[in-house]
């Protein structure tokens, strides 16, 4: 029996290590197909996904952050300016004037200096709404007749609309 030389290689590798037994040689002969890849329209219908996903993403980004700003707006107006507000009424004997206003909280009011003993509010100022406005104050209220009435005029920065945030 005659060894040909060129069998003798083939012959000594292992059957998984044989050319023919290679993936691309499976693939020529029609053995199978590669299990491990994805193909061009696999990738092409993920990155359409992925492109739907952003686009409703970036066009409901004013929906998702504007929720964010007017509850921001109605805590404040309902809950953080209460405790100072009180605190105020409780020592000055009743809420600040409509002309004296938020200020009143931080720095003493003309004539009331000796009974004052503020600030009522933790910041050095009156934080601003969150379209950077001033809070509206006032004293009595027009809404709340026996209170005040402090209200953040929303996102168009227009009193009297809609849109306004009151403790109301």
């Amino acid at each position: 029996m005659r060894c040909d030389a060129n069998l003798l290689p083939v012959m000594l590798l292992s059957p998984r290590r044989r050319p023919e037994f290679t993936l691309l040689a499976r693939r020529r002969r029609g053995f199978g197909e590669a299990k491990n890849a994805f193909t061009l329209l696999e990738i092409m219908v993920a990155l359409a996904i992925l492109a739907l996903l952003v686009g409703l993403a970036v066009t409901n980004f004013d929906t998702i952050f504007g929720g964010a700003q007017t509850t921001t707006a109605k805590l404040f107006v309902t809950e953080s300016i209460k405790l100072p507000l009180t605190s105020y009424r409780l020592k000055m004997g009743d809420y600040p004037s409509t002309a004296e206003g938020l200020p009143a909280l931080i720095a003493a009011p003309a004539g009331k200096e000796a009974q004052w003993s503020g600030p009522y509010f933790a910041d050095a100022k009156i934080p601003l709404d969150p379209w950077g406005e001033p809070y509206v104050y006032r004293y009595p209220g027009v809404k709340n007749k026996t209170s005040y009435d402090i209200f953040s005029k929303g996102p168009d920065h227009v009193e009297g609309t809609a849109d306004d945030i009151g403790n109301w």
